[in-house]
C-alpha cells in the first residue's frame, strides 16, 4: 500500500496554498484512481520563490497515461482557472507525467499533457532539461499530496544533467549565430535575464552535478567562476520583469557567457 501525505500548507504562501489545494482537489476528481501525487519542483521547492516574479511549477504523477476524456476535462479546468481573478491566473506551469516516465534519463519523443505560462493544456515531449526536473523533484520536491518522491524517482545520474546542459547551451549558440528572431527576442531585458540566469544554472550543474535555484546559481557563478560577468548577472537578477531593449554591450556579454558555457561543456566532453 502506498503511503500518502496531504499537506494543508505545503508552502509559506497562503494564496499559493489556496491554488495548489484547489487544483489538487479538482485534479483528483478528474483523474480518479489514475491520480498518484502532486509535487512542487520549481522555485517553491528550491527556496528562492518570489511572489512578484516567480511562477508556480508542479508535476502531477499518474499511474498511467490519461485518457482523451480526462485530457479534455483537465484542459477545461485550466482554462477556467485562467479566466479567474486569481493573482496566479496564467502564471502556472504543470506537467502530467505517468509514473513509469519519471525515470527516463532524458526526454523522449513521447508527448505528455503540459501547461506553460499563458497557454492552454497541450501535449508535447518533455523538455531537454528533463534530467534537471527529475533531480529537483527527487531531491527537493515539495509534497502537496502523494508518496515521497524518493520512492518513485530513481537517483539521477549527474552525467545526465551534464549532457543536458551541453545540449541546451549548444542549441542556444546555434540560434545566436543563425536565428535573427532569437536575437530579437533576447534583446528584451526579461529574455536576456532568463538566458543569463539559465546559463548560470547550467554552469552550476556542470560543475557540481546538482541543481539549485537561478539566484543561488548566479551567486555561485559570481563567487567561483570568471568575474567578468558580475555586472551582467546583477542586471539579469534585477531585470527579470523588465521589457525594454538591452544595450548592445549587454547582448555581447551574454553571447560571450554563452560561448564560455559551451566551451565548459566541451572541456567536460559533453
Amino acid at each position: 500500500m502506498l503511503s500518502y501525505q496531504m499537506m494543508s500548507s505545503p508552502t509559506p504562501f497562503a494564496d499559493v496554498n489556496v491554488v495548489l489545494l484547489d487544483f489538487e482537489t479538482r485534479t483528483q476528481s478528474i483523474l480518479g484512481e489514475q491520480f498518484l501525487g502532486l509535487y512542487l519542483y520549481g522555485s517553491l521547492a528550491l527556496g528562492d520563490f518570489n511572489q512578484n516574479t516567480s511562477d508556480i511549477d508542479w508535476i502531477v504523477v499518474t499511474l498511467s497515461e490519461i485518457s482523451p476524456d480526462q485530457f479534455t476535462a483537465l484542459r477545461e479546468m485550466h482554462a477556467d482557472f485562467d479566466r479567474s481573478d486569481s493573482l496566479w491566473a496564467r502564471k502556472i506551469e504543470v506537467a502530467y507525467i505517468p509514473v513509469e516516465a519519471l525515470n527516463h534519463p532524458k526526454a523522449t519523443a513521447a508527448a505528455y499533457p503540459q501547461v506553460e505560462k499563458g497557454t492552454e493544456l497541450f501535449r508535447a515531449p518533455l523538455e531537454i532539461g528533463w534530467a534537471f526536473q527529475r533531480y529537483s523533484l527527487r531531491e527537493h520536491g515539495v509534497i502537496v499530496t502523494g508518496p515521497d518522491p524518493n520512492t518513485i524517482v530513481d537517483q539521477v545520474d549527474p552525467a545526465d544533467m551534464r549532457r543536458a546542459a551541453g545540449v541546451i547551451a549548444r542549441d542556444w549558440l546555434g540560434h545566436a549565430r543563425q536565428d535573427p528572431a532569437w536575437i530579437a527576442w533576447v534583446r528584451q531585458r526579461h529574455a536576456l535575464s532568463f538566458v543569463v540566469l539559465t546559463l548560470c544554472r547550467l554552469l552550476y550543474s556542470l560543475h557540481t552535478g546538482s541543481v539549485v535555484s537561478k539566484p543561488t546559481a548566479a551567486r555561485w557563478v559570481q563567487e567561483n567562476l570568471v568575474e567578468r560577468w558580475d555586472m551582467l548577472i546583477q542586471c539579469s537578477l534585477a531585470g527579470q520583469q523588465e521589457r525594454q531593449e538591452v544595450p548592445e554591450a549587454d547582448l555581447e556579454e551574454m553571447l560571450a557567457l554563452l560561448s564560455y558555457t559551451v566551451e565548459q561543456c566541451q572541456q567536460a566532453d559533453l
